[in-house]
């Protein structure tokens, strides 16, 4: 479950930066010169989904992993900023914060 969620977190932490980048092109197109809506219309529902999606995948990851509040906040303001999920996402692997290896088991006492 822990190493599912975390590919979840990570595989949306970079559809969210996927997300801003089409939303802005989409914001130039409809502030700029053509003066066309379609992408704004298109890419601010699906960006607003995955900023959704990201936020509660910080929660369920935070929980799991047990981050530290600092760190589960950080990651929450992350969403807002253009790109800044990505730069979170690999920020928090170096760490180990997103490590899924299973923690040792305490060694079971003999019984006898």
């Amino acid at each position: 479950m822990r190493e599912k969620v975390t590919r979840l977190f990570v595989a949306a932490a970079i559809a969210e930066a996927c997300s801003w980048l089409a939303l802005l092109v989409g914001m130039v197109v409809k502030y700029g010169p053509p003066e066309n809506e379609l992408g704004v219309k298109i890419f601010g529902p699906i960006h607003g989904g995955l900023f959704i999606a990201y936020a509660l995948l910080v929660l369920a990851v935070a929980r799991l992993q047990r981050w530290s509040l600092p760190a589960t906040v950080v990651a929450l303001a992350c969403a807002v900023p253009p790109f800044a999920t990505l730069i979170y996402e690999r920020w928090a692997r170096r760490r180990g914060m997103l490590d899924t290896a299973r923690r040792p088991a305490r060694e079971p006492a003999p019984v006898g």
